[in-house]
C-alpha cells in the first residue's frame, strides 16, 4: 500500500473512531445493579445486543437472516457456514464485527480471530472496524471496560487486555503465523474474496478453494475439544466462483444432516456445515424484500428497471448468468426496418405464462426479408395478460396493422380459451378484434429450440429494430445473452422469437417452392 493510500486509510479511521465515540452515549446516572441487569438482558438476545451497543450500525433493525446468522454460528462450536448472500445485504458488520465481540464479549467464547479479506489493505480496514470499537464504542468501555491493549490494525494483529488476539491477513497469503502460535485460531471468517478476474481460470479457482479447505481450515486447532467456527460469506454471481464452488462441496454435506463425524470414530459432535442463502427479494412478482426493515418493494422494483437484468440477478439473486454464453454481445446488430409491406411474412408471437404475474409476458413482432430476420416490435414485462393486450391492442393502432399481411399467434395451452379472452375482452373495449390463434404446432425441448437461434444470429441475419431501443427491446436482449442450460435465468422472450422466427421461415418456404406440371419426359430411347 502507498503512502497516500495508507494516509487516506488513517484519515477515515480517526473519522469512524469520532462517529463511534459521538453515537455511543452512556447514562452516567445509571447504578450499578441497573447497568448489570441492562447488561444481563442486552446478552440474551443477539440482535438486542448489537442494536444497542452499535447504534450508528442499526439505523435500520435487524433482519431475520442477520439474527439467523448469529444463531448458527453462536450456537455451534463446530461449525463451517457459507452465507450466500445478496450486494448491501448487511454481512461482513455482523460476520466481521458484531457477531465476534458477541462471542467476546457477552459469552467469553472467543480467544483469536483471523479475518481474511480480498486484498491485505481490504482485510485490515475490516480488522480496523473491531479496534475502532474497543477503543472508542463508549458503551462497550462501560459495559465491559478498557479492552484494547496492544498492536494495532494497521499492522493486521493486535490483542486485548485480556489476551484475544485479532489478526487479518489477504487472501493468498500464508497463514503461517496464524498456526505457530501456542493459541490457535477458533473463529475464522473469509469475507468478500470472490473476483470476477480470475473466473475463467479453472486452476485458480480450483486453487483459491484448495486454500480454505487446507490452509485457512488447517489453522485451526486439532484438538478434538477446541472450537472451530469458520465462516464464508459472498454473493453467488458466477458457477466458477469460490462461492459456488464450496456451495458445491457443502451442498450434500448439508444433505446429510450437516455433520461429519470425527474421523477418529470417537463419541464426540463432530463439524456442522451450514448454507445460509439469502437473496434481495423474494421473487421478480411482487418485489418482497428480504430485509423489509430497510428496503421497500418499491426500493428494489426500481433498483431492477434500472440495472441490466443480467447483472441485477447475479449480483442480487444468485443467478448465474455468463455473458454470452450462446448467444454472443458481438451479435446482437440493429438496423433500420424496412417499410411493413417490404416484409415477405410477418408474425406476432406471444409466449404467456399462466400465472398473473410470474414470468414473462413476451410478445414480438417479428419480420423477414431474405435471409433476413427483421426483431421489430418487443413487449417484455411482468404484467397481467390484459395488460399484454392492451399493448398490442396499442401499437396495432399506432402502426395501422390492420393494413398489412401479418399472422398473429400464441403459444397454444390447454387454457388457450383463458388467453384469447383476455384480448377479446380488450377487443370488446375498442369494437374489433385481433384474430389471434394458437400455436399448437409440435415443439421441441425448450432448450434446444431456442438453441436453434443462435445459428441465425451467428451468421449475421438477425437485427433488431434500432428505432425501438427501448427497455422491452433491452430486456429481450438480456435474455438471449444470459440464455445458457441450467442457468435459472428468463427465457420467455427467445422462446417466442423462435415461434415467430419457425413461422415466417416456413411462411416464405412455401412461397419460394417451384412446381412442375405435366407428363414425365421420356429419355430412354
Amino acid at each position: 500500500m502507498n503512502n497516500k493510500k495508507f494516509a487516506k486509510l488513517l484519515q477515515d479511521y480517526d473519522k469512524h473512531c469520532r462517529i463511534i465515540d459521538k453515537a455511543t452515549s452512556v447514562n452516567i446516572h445509571e447504578t450499578p445493579a441497573n447497568q448489570l441487569h441492562r447488561r444481563k438482558h442486552l446478552e440474551g438476545d443477539y440482535v438486542s445486543w448489537f442494536e444497542y451497543y452499535f447504534p450508528n450500525y442499526a439505523k435500520s433493525k435487524c433482519a431475520w437472516f442477520h439474527a439467523k446468522l448469529a444463531s448458527l454460528i453462536i450456537k455451534n462450536k463446530k461449525l463451517r457456514l457459507l452465507a450466500e448472500m445478496y450486494r448491501s445485504a448487511g454481512k461482513s458488520v455482523h460476520i466481521d464485527m458484531g457477531i465476534p465481540l458477541y462471542l467476546y464479549l457477552a459469552k467469553n467464547d472467543l480467544r483469536f480471530m483471523l479475518l481474511i479479506g480480498e486484498t491485505e489493505p481490504k482485510a485490515k480496514k475490516l480488522l480496523s472496524g473491531i479496534q475502532a470499537q474497543l477503543q472508542y464504542n463508549n458503551r462497550i468501555k462501560h459495559d465491559y471496560g478498557e479492552k484494547f491493549s496492544i498492536g494495532d490494525w494497521a499492522d493486521g494483529d493486535f490483542a486485548t487486555s485480556d489476551g484475544v488476539r485479532f489478526m487479518s491477513l489477504g487472501f493468498g497469503q500464508n497463514p503461517r503465523g496464524a498456526r505457530e502460535q501456542d493459541a490457535r485460531p477458533d473463529y475464522i471468517v473469509v469475507d468478500d474474496v470472490d473476483s470476477k478476474k480470475s473466473i475463467h481460470n479453472d486452476r485458480i479457482m480450483r486453487e483459491s478453494v484448495d486454500f480454505i479447505t487446507e490452509d485457512i481450515w488447517g489453522c485451526f486447532d486439532t484438538d478434538q475439544n477446541a472450537t472451530e467456527r469458520f465462516v464464508y460469506a459472498n454473493n453467488n454471481f458466477h458457477k466458477n466462483s469460490i462461492t459456488n464452488r464450496l456451495k458445491q462441496l457443502f451442498i450434500p454435506l448439508t444433505l446429510e444432516g450437516g455433520k461429519v463425524p470425527s474421523p477418529s470414530g470417537r463419541d464426540r459432535e463432530g463439524i456442522v456445515f451450514e448454507i445460509l442463502s439469502v437473496s434481495a427479494v423474494k421473487n421478480l412478482q411482487d418485489f418482497t424484500p428480504e430485509w423489509k426493515e430497510k428496503t421497500s418493494a418499491d426500493y428494489w422494483r426500481e433498483k431492477f428497471s434500472k440495472t441490466p437484468y443480467r447483472s441485477f440477478m447475479r449480483e442480487y439473486m444468485h443467478v448465474h448468468i455468463e455473458d454470452g454464453a450462446i448467444f454472443k454481445y458481438e451479435d446482437i446488430k440493429y438496423k433500420k426496418p424496412y417499410k411493413l409491406n417490404q416484409y415477405e411474412a410477418l408474425c406476432f408471437y406471444g409466449d404467456l405464462s399462466y400465472k398473473e404475474n410470474a414470468d414473462y409476458k413476451a410478445m414480438v413482432l417479428v419480420g423477414k426479408k431474405g435471409k433476413e430476420f427483421h426483431i421489430l416490435l418487443t413487449y417484455m414485462q411482468q404484467k397481467s395478460r390484459a395488460h399484454c393486450a392492451k399493448w398490442l391492442y396499442d401499437v396495432y393502432e399506432q402502426f395501422s396493422l390492420d393494413r398489412f399481411n401479418i399472422r398473429y399467434m400464441i403459444e397454444g395451452l390447454f387454457a388457450m380459451d383463458e388467453f384469447v379472452n383476455d384480448f377479446d375482452t380488450e377487443g370488446d373495449k375498442r369494437g374489433y378484434y385481433i384474430p389471434i390463434v394458437a400455436d399448437k404446432r409440435p415443439k421441441s425441448e425448450k432448450f434446444d429450440r431456442i438453441e436453434s437461434l443462435s445459428g441465425h444470429f451467428e451468421r449475421g441475419n438477425v437485427f433488431f429494430n434500432e428505432e425501438q431501443k427501448n427497455a422491452d427491446m433491452q430486456t429481450l436482449i438480456d435474455q438471449f445473452l444470459a440464455f445458457e442450460k441450467g442457468s435459472g435465468a428468463h427465457d420467455d422472450g427467445p422462446d417466442a422469437v423462435h415461434g415467430a422466427f419457425k413461422y415466417v421461415n416456413n411462411r416464405t418456404r412455401q412461397a419460394t417452392s417451384r412446381y412442375a406440371f405435366g407428363e414425365r419426359v421420356n429419355h430412354k430411347f
